[in-house]
């Protein structure tokens, strides 16, 4: 009797728990986790060339930031991206085409940027982007950027534009040439 008992309660206690890790898991919503990104690798960060000149001109400056670099774009309206030329990269100092003068630029390491397109209307010699030469560039505002910490002018001279990028560290970077635009992507990490 008592041997019937336990084997009662044993089979009792079994399918309890059977039954109970049998039974349909109820799925309760996570909160979504933000998907990590996956970025680029294999920019590097030697100078970059594409021989070319337009003969449109640099209208204006802004920058970007994204999960893996910041961007930086310079706007050559009705610039073909084939006629876009630039010569990007690293450089101790920064100095001013022309003149030879140098321009301090902020941060860890300086990325010159020079587009082959005038900041002026090659017809009437009329400036057509705001810059001075030195100083930072109007309406881009560097705060809560990862990688970029100083931008500077340095002039348009004999149809090329140049530019200053003071980032973090010497970072690796890329070069796009797009229609209306140059950009050049600053990576935040090796």
């Amino acid at each position: 009797m008592m041997r019937s008992r336990t084997v009662w309660a044993t089979t009792a206690l079994l399918t309890v728990t059977l039954g109970a890790s049998m039974a349909p898991a109820v799925a309760v919503p996570a909160a979504a986790a933000p998907a990590a990104a996956v970025c680029p690798t294999g920019w590097g960060s030697l100078g970059k060339t594409y021989l070319a000149s337009a003969t449109t001109s640099v209208t204006n400056v802004r920058t970007g930031r994204h999960d893996c670099y910041d961007r930086f774009v310079v706007d050559v309206p009705g610039a073909s991206a084939d006629r876009l030329g630039f010569s990007v990269g690293y450089v101790d100092q920064l100095y001013q085409d022309g003149s030879g003068r140098p321009i301090p630029v902020g941060g860890g390491a300086i990325l010159e940027i020079r587009v082959d397109a005038p900041a002026y209307d090659v017809q009437t010699g009329a400036s057509t982007y705001p810059g001075r030469v030195a100083q930072p560039l109007p309406g881009v505002d560097l705060a809560g950027y990862r990688t970029f910490r100083d931008t500077r002018y340095g002039g348009s001279f004999e149809g090329v534009t140049q530019f200053g990028l003071g980032v973090r560290a010497r970072l690796p970077f890329r070069v796009l040439r797009q229609a209306d635009h140059l950009v050049v992507d600053v990576a935040h990490t090796w």
